[in-house]
């Protein structure tokens, strides 16, 4: 079975962008374990945007816009008083794997993403932790195909200390292991970790890159 680790930021606009291109890789690989750690690209941040950062923000999302050719809305940002801290929508994700932990890494990511679709896509405010559970929840109610979660207590274990904990120990792992950029990629092999994506990468070059960690240890024929 490859085992594979996403580092990422659902608030990361890169990580939006790799989002199809991990897919197709994910799509290559019919027994895969994915396990995703959250990053906290700015966790924790109290600044109200100004402008100028909102315009030096919105330039890498027309960037990723452009590499990737997803949509974009500029509308999340725009409420009065927006505050760019990441680590409510780090902690849904969290909270997704805390609750739907026998459900497969695929699930939790099904979640990562639609926290993407709602901020980028839809334009809405995804460090409103009502929202993050709602659209955490119908996200995994999917997954699941079936109503087996709800909003009301994905929203307990969302604001839960031990939550918060278990979050702060995600981007302290991202830390350790000297990642310092986001998405990156990581497969395990051999009992050791090796990166195959460190930013933005496309399907292929995910594909030559996991197929060469795969070689290694194999004699030569």
């Amino acid at each position: 079975m490859t085992h594979l680790i996403y580092i990422a930021d659902p608030m990361c606009s890169w990580c939006y962008g790799f989002g199809p291109e991990l897919q197709g890789l994910l799509a290559t690989l019919p027994d895969v374990r994915l396990d995703i750690v959250l990053g906290g690209l700015r966790a924790h941040n109290t600044e109200v945007m100004d402008a100028g950062k909102r315009a030096e923000i919105l330039g890498h999302w027309a960037h990723v816009e452009e590499t990737s050719g997803l949509p974009f809305t500029r509308n999340g940002m725009s409420q009065p008083g927006f505050i760019y801290d990441t680590e409510p929508a780090c902690r849904a994700v969290v909270t997704a794997r805390i609750l739907a932990d026998d459900m497969p890494g695929l699930a939790i990511l099904q979640v990562f993403h639609a926290i993407q679709q709602a901020f980028y896509v839809e334009g809405k405010d995804v460090t409103d932790l009502h929202l993050l559970a709602q659209i955490a929840t119908d996200a995994l109610n999917q997954a699941a195909g079936a109503d087996s979660f709800d909003a009301g207590s994905f929203y307990e274990t969302l604001t839960a200390p031990m939550t918060m904990s278990e979050t702060r120990q995600d981007f302290a792992q991202t830390q350790r292991w000297g990642v310092n950029g986001f998405p990156s990629l990581l497969v395990e092999h051999n009992d050791a970790l090796h990166m195959i994506a460190a930013g933005y990468t496309k399907t292929a070059g995910l594909i030559t890159a996991l197929r060469q960690v795969q070689r290694l240890g194999q004699p030569e024929s």
